[in-house]
């Protein structure tokens, strides 16, 4: 089966983005689930119902989300009664929401599980422990037939070390928290797919996402500025593309995706239909 993980959404040139492109993607990708973290997705942060709706009639089948999952009050409602949007499994105590869930996909489960770092985030629960009791209690190929970890995270190592840790165990582990593309896509020995971060549907004229004007100066100053506002610019869609063995639920390889902004352009070895130029990438 082959799964699209897409990039972190940051404000509305990321949302357009990805409604634009994404329902083109699932067909040409020929995706049988797709993953959207869109935690930045209402103006830089968190996510409302209305947006989590345009995801899913775009084509996305569950939503992630990370540190900023709460900054939409209406967010500890909606999330408590949509299964398909997920925040990191490692709050501490009883918060609104699920941290992983098991899905049906072209007659297969697939279970996504988000857990979010803890080096140089906020003090959660431990995610490696977090991960072990789910995939424990689902185990791949037996239970369910994909597992997909959006590690939310800011340290690579951390990202990396837990990717080793359940190699053989899930069928990928994915990076997002960043919102910069990393080229290390890979499949590791046990055939665990690993991508240290995905990157951002975002304007990358900018700083990770946000106007570059009022970013830079708070790191000049180091003083009270206005508030970050979302870049408006042509956005780059960036996503991760998995192709998973049937049975053994394990990794058979993993590629990025990119198109349209700044980025260059990157599109699956291989895959035919639309090619990167196509969809809208200056490059």
């Amino acid at each position: 089966m082959n799964v699209l993980f897409v990039g972190d959404v940051v404000g509305k040139s990321g949302r357009t983005v990805v409604l634009d492109k994404l329902p083109g993607l699932r067909r040409e990708l020929a995706a049988d689930f797709v993953i959207v973290n869109g935690e930045n997705a209402a103006h830089g942060f968190g996510i409302t119902e209305k947006i989590c709706n345009a995801f899913f009639e775009a084509g996305a089948d569950v939503i992630t989300t990370g540190n900023h999952v709460w900054d939409q009050r209406e967010t500890v409602e909606h999330i408590s009664r949509e299964p398909r949007l997920l925040r990191p499994l490692n709050f501490p105590g009883n918060v609104p929401g699920h941290g992983y869930g098991v899905f049906e996909a072209a007659g297969r489960k697939v279970l996504v599980i988000q857990v979010m770092g803890r080096l140089f985030m906020e003090p959660l629960d431990d995610p490696f422990g977090a991960v072990e009791q789910v995939v424990a209690a689902n185990p791949l190929g037996v239970a369910v037939d994909c597992v997909v970890v959006d590690f939310h995270a800011e340290a690579t190592s951390e990202k990396m070390a837990l990717a080793h840790a359940f190699d053989g165990r899930v069928s990928a582990v994915v990076g997002s928290h960043t919102h910069v593309p990393t080229a290390d896509s890979q499949v590791l020995p046990a055939g665990t797919a690993y991508l240290t971060d995905i990157g951002m549907c975002g304007d990358y004229d900018s700083v990770i996402g946000m106007a570059k004007g009022t970013a830079v100066e708070r790191f000049i100053r180091k003083a009270p500025t206005e508030r970050l506002e979302p870049a408006s610019g042509e956005a780059t869609f960036c996503a991760a593309w998995l192709e998973i063995y049937s049975g053994s639920g394990l990794a058979r390889r993993i590629e990025c995706v990119r198109a349209g902004g700044r980025l260059s352009s990157a599109w699956p070895v291989g895959m035919r239909g639309i090619e990167p130029r196509a969809m809208g990438s200056r490059r």
